[in-house]
């Protein structure tokens, strides 16, 4: 089975689902993933995980990611996005000054109320299916955290930022939620993302094992071979442990004498095995 991470550059027009089809052809019957969606219209950075690396995805998601999102000031979709029908429009465009003096109120942490016409569930029920039907959707509110927003551009309506945020945010939502705030209404034209984590849209050419390094996310530990059958069976005590470079960190690349055996997670005094390479894969 393969073990591949890769850094790739979606094109708009696209689904991220769509955009894997390409990678599960040229890898044929392996389990390919990607660590964050991205709407149609987005383009940008993708993480894609093949084989045995999928069973990282969960690591790789929770990363903070940068975009780089262009809103349109006078109208609201229902998708709050370039696709949608628009529902609202407002004759008021805010000014620069406005606008400057906005931006500080969306960055820390809040709640978010993501778009109808997302994939989350709500009721055991993809949201964007439902609205679809006509359906009421109640999406429930989630904690998000914006680190940081700077503006690059206002060519009225058309508002032009750099957003750094969490895990699970919406830039849509911040389009909508910023233009409430100026009294207008708004949605996104554009977005790119343009890193995950560490990792930007230059670091395509990089390798498995280059990625792996870059992410930090991972600490190196040394296993004894003489408990390699009990490894292999899921149980990994500390009298297996030779060695931990970083015991800080909630990761580890596992060795047996140097040689890559797996990924672990580490919660207090017990060692997990997340995913296994194959001999020969790193």
């Amino acid at each position: 089975m393969a073990f591949e991470i890769l850094v790739r550059d979606k094109e708009p027009g696209v689904t991220s689902f769509s955009f894997l089809s390409p990678f599960k052809r040229e890898y044929k019957k392996e389990k390919v993933g990607h660590a964050g969606t991205l709407d149609k219209f987005a383009s940008g950075l993708m993480v894609v995980l093949v084989g045995r690396a999928t069973k990282l995805v969960p690591i790789f998601e929770g990363m903070d990611k940068r975009y780089i999102a262009r809103i349109r000031f006078g109208e609201e979709t229902d998708t709050l996005d370039p696709e949608g029908e628009v529902v609202f429009s407002s004759s008021y465009i805010p000014s620069l000054s406005e606008i400057e003096r906005a931006i500080p109120s969306f960055i820390g942490r809040q709640k978010q109320v993501p778009p109808i016409y997302s994939a989350l569930h709500v009721g055991g029920k993809r949201a964007y299916e439902e609205a679809r039907r006509g359906n009421d959707v109640d999406m429930p509110e989630r904690e998000i955290e914006v680190f940081s927003i700077s503006i690059i551009g206002y060519d009225a309506p058309f508002l032009d930022l750099v957003f750094h945020v969490s895990k699970g945010t919406y830039i849509r939502s911040l389009a909508r939620d910023i233009s409430l705030f100026l009294g207008t209404r708004g949605r996104l034209d554009e977005l790119r993302r343009i890193s995950v984590g560490p990792f930007e849209l230059s670091d395509s050419a990089l390798s498995t094992d280059s990625i792996i390094k870059k992410s930090r996310l991972f600490s190196n530990i040394e296993l004894d071979q003489s408990f390699r059958k009990e490894i292999e069976n899921g149980f990994i005590r500390d009298r297996a442990i030779i060695s931990d470079d970083d015991k800080e960190k909630d990761y580890a690349l596992l060795f047996f004498d140097g040689k890559l055996f797996g990924f672990g997670s580490k919660k207090g005094n017990c060692l997990s095995i997340l995913s296994r390479v194959e001999d020969g894969d790193s």
